[in-house]
């Protein structure tokens, strides 16, 4: 940076309009704004005086300035409003002598840090940021996000001002917001983790996407031949859309983009990147078509500001010394935005995350603008036997009638006009237990813009060929009893004889969609090459997802882990774009932009193509220069970096190779939920977010156990324990209420009877890991095959929090099979547990012995014994199974269950070994010879589907070499297509 110690000073200014010349002494210099260049080229943009030194100049007459310093003389073109000296946008930042070379890289970095203190927080990432950039670069622009969490701190106002402290002058114009989630990257130097390793140099970054986790990312560009310009537009200034005769140029001085061009082409057009805060939302719509009118080949795209909770308020962040020298550097309403002029090229795409269901409509009345009235199949487009993406042949309920004769009824009674309400509950009958769930809390319908005759071909067959969505997805805003008919968002194309079909949100579609989408790009990217032999350099890439998205929608833990579903959108990014140097964003309360972003060749504004706020979606952005200039390659540069700094940034909270707290022992420690950190409290009928002290689980089964806690802290506020406890005693003195059943009994019955080994089977809705196990999932049903294939004993998984469960699913069941007792499985932390249990009519329960404390598994077994219910041990590992032994009574428990999950993800081990291990242990040895050898120990996780000499029954039988007694069976069911009686003889060894 050119600083005033560099003896600059200003030699004269041009004759003023009394042919006069105006002199400014040093003294009077007050800021100067340059740029220095990747190649050390210093570039003077603009100069700030004191005002009354300029006090005799014309305004906007142009003037020129002769700037000297001890390194080259510079010119630049300034004006004078409202008594600052700006820079002309007509003008060039530099002339022709000092353009940079070809050579000059476009360079994009990043740096994210989770400190939970901002001003380290912003200072790691600051600094990680900078030191991927040559020691002399100075960024152009700055894209900074924080998490709403800081804001308790109150010092997120000052974000700014100490990110600019923290630059010491390597940055110039900032844009950013607050989020309730944050997308950064720091460089793969700094982290171990080489899973994403890049093939094209040793470059790359590792992404990171925090979720409900205070963080901070900090993307610095630096961007040769690019004009920098940002904006801020508050509601009042945003012109109704309506109003007819207003010009692409009064739209722009109206909303503060006086003078900005608007291109001839998409080679000159500007990208624009909108950050609007959620009170823009009521004029966003206004907005998006005025500059899609005013600035009609522009790429657009961003998203709404957001925050954790609802208590807290989005804010802004902006400084442009250039354009706004004294602009206000905060903001809580309005929109900020940054339009990027030159080399620069945003590709963007759009994922909606909607899976397509039943077929396609079209749409006979639509009685108002935005609704329809009543819809009819479309023949020409849907086929009574294309199952698509949206048929499952498992599990029809409709007994006696083929499933291919059923399905031609269904469309055959759709081809008929009827109101889109029962429609849409006609189809909701043939969907899964899942789709259902979600059609029922929210009615989604796609819209086809483009009209087109002819069969529309698979949604994810389109993204994979790069052809884009057929439809535009939107949620009803609402619909009428009375006619059936639905009202989407203001401003919806629907036309009468247009198409549309109903869409759900589905994770495993989700992520099929995201992998297709880029599938897609790759393909584009590769025509183009093929085309043009012109390829396409990314330089980096922005994602921004709403809230909904991330691990609520694709599952898995955030933060730098190695599952597969953690980080799952950047991931992809670095998958599909190797070798990218930085990946950001944050999570956002909406997506702006075109559907089908930029990629796809179209002239169609007003349709699918038109910018718009998607309320469920995410948007890419990849950064890339037009004439093709190289990546700069900081790995070149590492040697430069102070270890310090390495030294820092490995120091952070943030790491590639986080581990979870573990005793010396290698078991997990887990804590109980904290009971000041952020959590629902319900307040009446009203059920408000506060966050406070801030809390994150180390492991999957610390979350677990916390939001168990406040599962039971719920029902405790509407039953309290007193009445539990009264009710289950007055239960077991009422001679026609369910009393409790002998299960280890049943089992042991079992056992003698299936050649040694039992086969106890469970019900369970889905798995952490793998989501639903059944289309449908009719605890009833099942219970009675239990019945009818001769099970004496089975589970039921009842939990609610990760296997969708609930406690009725065991009075339903003991309703269908009565004469076989039932195992209640579900994380058990308090006595309150067991009262319900008992009252929903359990029989014996699951202890998880991972989850609790000596004390707490002595105190859980004694309340189970006296309110006659038998308990049953689970254990993961040998530390576990030897504190069963040091701690339980031989009376205290009716079995042992020795299971293969993982409690630090809850993944399981697929080979089996864990279980094996702990059947050939010393560990097992003392237990049996505590609880004596008659006592079942029982195997769960994945049996019946790990394979040992490729084959189910090989690892099966190695169980029962090894002393396994039997097995928990529940997703083995679920998965098989043969008939379940059969299943159970063949893994218990009858046939």
């Amino acid at each position: 940076p050119i600083r005033v110690r560099d003896n600059l000073h200003i030699n004269k200014i041009s004759p003023n309009y009394n042919n006069k010349y105006q002199t400014c002494k040093p003294t009077n210099l007050t800021m100067i704004f340059a740029r220095t260049t990747a190649t050390g080229v210093v570039i003077c943009l603009s100069v700030v005086f004191q005002t009354n030194s300029f006090q005799t100049i014309k305004h906007n007459r142009l003037k020129k300035l002769s700037i000297s310093s001890s390194r080259r003389s510079h010119l630049a073109f300034v004006t004078s409003k409202g008594g600052r000296i700006q820079r002309e946008h007509s003008s060039p930042l530099y002339s022709s002598a000092d353009a940079p070379s070809p050579s000059e890289p476009q360079i994009i970095v990043s740096g994210i840090s989770t400190k939970p203190d901002l001003l380290s927080a912003l200072s790691e990432s600051v600094t990680t940021a900078l030191s991927q950039l040559p020691p002399s670069a100075v960024a152009n622009l700055c894209l900074v996000t924080i998490s709403s969490l800081y804001d308790s701190q109150s010092k997120i106002s000052s974000a700014v001002s100490s990110l600019l402290a923290i630059s010491d002058g390597r940055i110039e114009s900032i844009i950013g917001c607050t989020a309730g989630g944050i997308v950064g990257s720091n460089p793969k130097s700094m982290g171990k983790d080489r899973s994403l390793e890049a093939t094209e140099f040793d470059g790359g970054c590792l992404p990171f996407e925090s979720e409900g986790v205070p963080a901070c990312s900090v993307t610095l560009f630096v961007l040769p031949d690019v004009d920098v310009r940002t904006f801020h537009v508050e509601n009042e200034d945003v012109p109704d859309y309506a109003d007819a005769g207003i010009s692409p140029d009064i739209y722009k001085n109206c909303i503060g983009l006086r003078g900005m061009d608007s291109g001839t082409s998409k080679d000159n057009a500007p990208a624009l990147m909108l950050i609007p805060s959620p009170a823009f939302q009521n004029e966003l719509d206004d907005f998006l078509r005025g500059l899609d009118s005013a600035f009609p080949y522009s790429t657009l795209f961003g998203g709404v500001a957001s925050t954790v909770s609802s208590l807290s308020r989005a804010r802004l962040f902006r400084h442009d010394p250039i354009h706004d020298p004294n602009g206000q550097k905060v903001y809580t309403s309005g929109c900020i935005g940054v339009s990027l002029t030159g080399d620069i090229e945003a590709r963007t795409m759009v994922a909606q995350g909607a899976k397509p269901v039943g077929g396609v409509y079209r749409i006979v009345t639509a009685p108002a603008d935005s609704s329809i009235g009543a819809i009819m199949l479309d023949e020409n487009s849907s086929e009574p036997d294309d199952n698509g993406e949206t048929e499952n042949d498992d599990d029809d309920e409709e007994a006696g009638m083929d499933k291919k004769e059923l399905r031609k009824q269904m469309y055959a009674k759709a081809r008929m006009p009827k109101p889109v309400l029962a429609e849409a509950n006609f189809l909701m009958k043939t969907l899964s237990d899942d789709d259902q769930g979600f059609m029922k809390r929210a009615l989604l319908v796609g819209i086809d813009s483009g009209g087109a005759m002819g069969r529309t071909p698979n949604e994810l067959e389109r993204l994979s060929k790069g052809e884009g969505h057929a439809f535009s997805v939107y949620q009803v805003a609402s619909a009428s009893m009375k006619d059936g008919s639905v009202t989407l968002p203001l401003g919806t194309p629907v036309q009468k004889g247009g198409r549309m079909r109903f869409f759900v949100r589905e994770g495993t579609y989700a992520r099929e969609e995201v992998s297709a989408l880029w599938n897609g790009y790759k393909k584009q990217a590769f025509e183009e090459t093929f085309a043009t032999d012109n390829s396409f350099v990314p330089t980096g890439c922005i994602v921004i997802p709403t809230l909904d998205r991330g691990s609520k929608l694709f599952g898995g833990a955030t933060g730098p882990t190695k599952t597969s579903a953690a980080n799952f959108e950047s991931r992809q990014v670095c998958e599909f774009l190797p070798g990218v140097p930085s990946v950001s964003g944050f999570y956002s309360n909406g997506v702006v932009g075109p559907l089908n972003g930029n990629i796809y060749e179209s002239e169609d504004k007003n349709g699918l193509f038109r910018s718009m706020c998607h309320g469920s979606a995410s948007n890419y952005v990849v950064f890339g220069s037009k004439t093709k200039r190289p990546i700069y390659r900081a790995a070149a540069q590492k040697k430069q970096i102070e270890e310090v700094t390495i030294a820092s940034a490995m120091s952070s909270n943030f790491s590639a190779n986080e581990k979870v707290p573990r005793d010396s022992d290698g078991e997990l420690i887990v804590k109980r939920r904290e009971i000041h950190s952020g959590r629902a409290l319900s307040v009446a009928t009203v059920e408000w977010s506060v966050a406070e002290n801030i809390a994150v689980p180390s492991s999957a089964l610390e979350g677990f156990m916390w939001d168990k806690e406040t599962e039971v802290d719920r029902f405790r506020e509407r039953v309290p324990l007193s009445n539990l406890v009264s009710q289950v005693t007055q239960s077991r003195t009422d001679l026609t209420a369910p009393q409790p059943r002998n299960w280890i009994k049943n089992v042991l019955q079992s056992t003698s009877s299936s050649n040694g080994f039992v086969i106890i089977p469970e019900c369970k809705r889905s798995e952490p890991t793998s989501g639903s196990l059944r289309k449908r999932y009719d605890v009833s049903k099942l219970a009675s095959d239990f019945e009818s294939a001769g099970v004496e004993a089975f589970s039921v998984n009842c939990d609610a929090v990760l296997f969708g469960g609930s406690q009725e699913d065991i009075t339903v069941a003991r309703e269908a099979c009565p004469d076989a007792p039932i195992l209640a499985s579900d994380l058990i932390l308090y006595p309150y547990q067991l009262y319900k249990l008992s009252l929903a009519g359990a029989d014996a329960v699951n202890l998880v012995a991972g989850a609790l404390s000596s004390k707490d598994l002595v105190y859980l077994t004694k309340i189970a014994k006296s309110i006659g219910m038998q308990c049953v041990v689970s254990v993961t590992s040998q530390v576990q199974l030897q504190k069963v032994v040091d701690t339980l009574n031989a009376e205290s428990i009716v079995a042992l269950v020795l299971s293969n999950r993982n409690l630090e993800d809850f993944a399981f081990d697929d080979s089996g070994e864990q279980a094996l291990g702990m059947l050939s242990s010393q560990a097992i040895t003392r237990f049996r010879e505590k609880f004596g050898s008659d006592l079942p120990v029982l195997v769960e996780g994945r049996v019946g589907l790990i394979e040992k000499d490729h084959d189910v029954c090989g690892y099966i039988q190695a169980l029962k070499e090894n002393g396994a007694s039997g097995a928990i069976i529940g997703e083995a069911l679920a998965v098989s297509s043969n008939d379940f009686k059969e299943v159970l003889s063949l893994l218990s060894g009858k046939k």
